[in-house]
């Protein structure tokens, strides 16, 4: 079973490339890219769905196989009290995940606000300065829109990219240096500007780390294996009734919604369930006034 299921998931990864790869040869077909993670997370999903719904089938195979000794009241009462165990773990576990992605969801989305906010202060800062600073302010406003255009692509189907402009920060960092100031008070805005220019490459950056995947791939495995077992076990166990059976296809889906969510928690800037680009789009319609 779970070779089965890792085999499942390789098949995922084999698919994704290739579409992926099919998808790049034509460079005049650009605005239809499409995006490698919500296929992968999409696809998997649906492979797990398949999973669960083959085991519950099987399931039903087995139940008419078996001898009736074998369907007595004891062995009910030991494979309940077996699929209850795995039940439990794989509970915990699923519990685990979507927490683990959702915690990594918030945080990067927290990184996104802090870094809207210092944005925000920052050409504060420099329109305080005065009319000196105004090259400056040109330098973040232009820097901070190709941010937004490389996190938040406008056109669909186009995937995100956090890595940054590294030519473009440095330039608007360097015109914040190259400020002179001429009084005590552009004397101190001019640190407060550079140190908040800092935090704010140091804030994009740690965005760039965060963005490889946290969700163990072994465990997701596993997990679904135990999901598997699960539902063979439920459905031996179950009456032969379309009710039973529907039941259980229910379930099934309800889980691989929940591995579908768990995916794309862990990837907040591709898929479906992106980070909101509204907190870095209302500092960049401030930086235009």
């Amino acid at each position: 079973m779970l070779a089965l299921v890792s085999s499942a998931f390789a098949v995922t990864e084999e698919v994704g490339c290739a579409l992926s790869t099919v998808t790049h040869c034509d460079g005049n077909k650009s605005n239809k890219q499409v995006d490698k993670h919500t296929m992968n997370t999409t696809l998997t999903a649906v492979i797990v769905f398949g999973c669960l719904i083959g085991t519950v089938l099987l399931g039903r195979i087995l139940r008419r196989l078996l001898p009736e000794d074998h369907l007595s009241a004891d062995s009910r009462d030991a494979v309940k009290l077996a699929m209850g165990l795995v039940a439990t773990m794989a509970a915990l576990v699923l519990g685990l995940l979507v927490s683990s992605a959702k915690g990594s969801y918030d945080t990067e989305r927290n990184e996104v606000i802090q870094m809207a906010a210092k944005v925000a202060f920052l050409d504060r800062l420099l329109a305080i300065y005065g009319p000196e600073a105004a090259d400056a302010r040109a330098r973040l406003r232009d820097s901070v829109a190709e941010a937004v255009q490389r996190m938040w692509p406008g056109e669909a189907g186009l995937p995100a990219s956090l890595a940054p402009n590294t030519q473009a920060g440095n330039v608007a960092y360097g015109a914040i240096q190259h400020l002179a100031p001429n009084d005590d008070t552009q004397r101190s805005l001019k640190p407060q500007a550079a140190t908040l220019a800092t935090d704010i490459g140091q804030v994009r950056s740690l965005l760039v780390a965060q963005s490889v995947a946290s969700i163990s791939k072994p465990m997701l495995i596993i997990l679904v294996a135990w999901l598997a077992i699960i539902f063979l076990g439920f459905s031996v166990l179950a009456p032969p009734n379309a009710t039973a059976i529907l039941a259980l296809m229910v379930s099934a889906l309800a889980v691989s919604g929940a591995i579908f969510l768990i995916l794309e928690l862990d990837q907040p800037f591709g898929g479906l369930i992106r980070i909101s680009s509204e907190p870095m789009l209302n500092a960049l319609h401030q930086l235009a006034k």
